[in-house]
């Protein structure tokens, strides 16, 4: 024995321990596969969604969330029903990359590359990066959520269920309440004839879109957080493109918005409906002249004093004196503290163009230096006057204003 080795005394010792044990033998039961990234099962889960909002099939949709997830549930069968509000068209989805890390949940979010429309209202589709949530499921991978990340945009109609009004000229799209979008469908249609008194040859085709607060707007348009804390509305392209023919929508900020008086109200949505109406989300023309534009137009026939619609400025003036030049791009930036004054002094000084020479020679130069050419060029063309005489006839009616 005393030649055996010590791997022979182990096994016969382990063989003599398994006779005297009677525990019945328990296999050890293998691991569960750990989560990973699945691109390919998570790029098939997304064509299903395709078809479910092509076919407007709210079960299907539903059926892609996780197992017990009802909230994602819920979201993806409330995408299905409001593409069929807003009669959706050219949606796709492709898997593009992973964003960040697989969760401990399992869970991980890609960038994916949507296309979307809505019929009848977008000349053609926008195209986006958003940001997918994708949890591994067993045999599958399900959509945990939509958006969230900060840095891409998130559809208000992909991130949240929306209350839709529709007419032949408007087209509605608000979070919350059926009030809330009663409200904004009712100023978007009173917005239009305010529009085409001025622009007569406008087809409208409005599009305004309510998140839910401010915070919800800087998600569905991919802002740093608060940049339009300050503004009730901005009209830009829905993708963040500038190139012509992209959808242009106007989206509100509720939290400024509805702290409006009714009439201010109006003439936020009228100046924002000018915007639509001119292309201005893709125009670089000089901001006195598209912002006074705007302002002149939704401002033309609303009966208030001059003490209303320019006191921001006359006080601005008695304070600081007056400007030494038009407003521009520092002035009208959204974190500036005298924004209000700036658009005041615009629309003043497209005022002062229409009572100088008519409205009609107001349109023309908008639409001159809208098509290219130079600013001095067009004034001369159509008020014979330099941009020198137009300041200066602007700080003098300031002037008068602040006396």
């Amino acid at each position: 024995m005393a030649g055996l080795s010590l791997s022979l005394v182990l096994v016969a010792g382990l063989l003599v321990w398994g006779l005297l044990d009677r525990r019945p033998y328990e296999a050890t039961p293998p691991s569960a596969p750990a989560a990973q990234v699945r691109p390919t099962l998570a790029a098939r889960t997304l064509r299903e969604l395709e078809r479910a909002v092509e076919d407007r099939d709210a079960a299907a949709a539903r059926g892609l969330a996780p197992t017990g997830d009802d909230q994602a549930a819920a979201l993806l069968a409330a995408v299905v029903a409001n593409a069929r509000s807003l009669r959706v068209r050219d949606f796709t989805l492709r898997y593009v990359d992973e964003e960040g890390a697989l969760s401990p949940d399992g869970s991980w979010a890609a960038a994916v590359d949507a296309t979307w429309g809505f019929a009848g209202f977008d000349p053609m589709p926008a195209r986006s990066e958003v940001v997918f949530r994708f949890v591994d499921d067993g045999d599958r991978v399900a959509l945990a959520g939509v958006g969230d990340d900060g840095d891409h945009r998130a559809p208000l109609w992909l991130s949240a269920p929306v209350q839709v009004r529709r007419t032949p000229a408007t087209l509605v799209l608000a979070a919350g309440s059926s009030a809330r979008a009663d409200d904004h469908a009712a100023r978007a249609e009173a917005a239009v004839p305010v529009v085409r008194r001025v622009l007569p040859a406008w087809r409208p085709r409005l599009v305004v879109e309510v998140p839910a607060s401010a915070a919800a707007l800087d998600r569905t348009l991919a802002a740093d957080p608060g940049r339009y804390a300050n503004i009730a509305a901005v009209t830009t392209t829905v993708d963040g493109s500038v190139d012509p023919g992209a959808p242009v929508h106007v989206f509100v900020n509720p939290d400024v918005f509805d702290r409006l008086e009714p009439q201010g109200a109006q003439v936020v949505m009228s100046h924002e409906a000018v915007h639509v109406a001119t292309d201005a989300a893709t125009s670089d023309l000089p901001l006195w002249l598209l912002e006074g534009f705007a302002d002149y137009v939704a401002l033309r026939d609303v009966d208030l004093p001059l003490s209303t619609t320019a006191a921001q400025v006359i006080r601005q003036v008695r304070r600081d004196g007056l400007p030494d030049h038009l407003p521009g791009p520092a002035e009208f930036d959204t974190s500036a503290t005298a924004l209000g004054a700036a658009y005041e002094s615009a629309w003043l000084a497209c005022r002062l163009l229409a009572r100088t020479g008519g409205e009609r020679a107001l349109v023309r130069l908008y639409r001159l230096v809208d098509g290219g050419r130079e600013l001095a060029a067009a004034l001369r063309a159509t008020f014979g006057l330099t941009p020198g005489r137009l300041t200066r006839a602007w700080r003098r009616s300031l002037s008068d204003l602040a006396a």
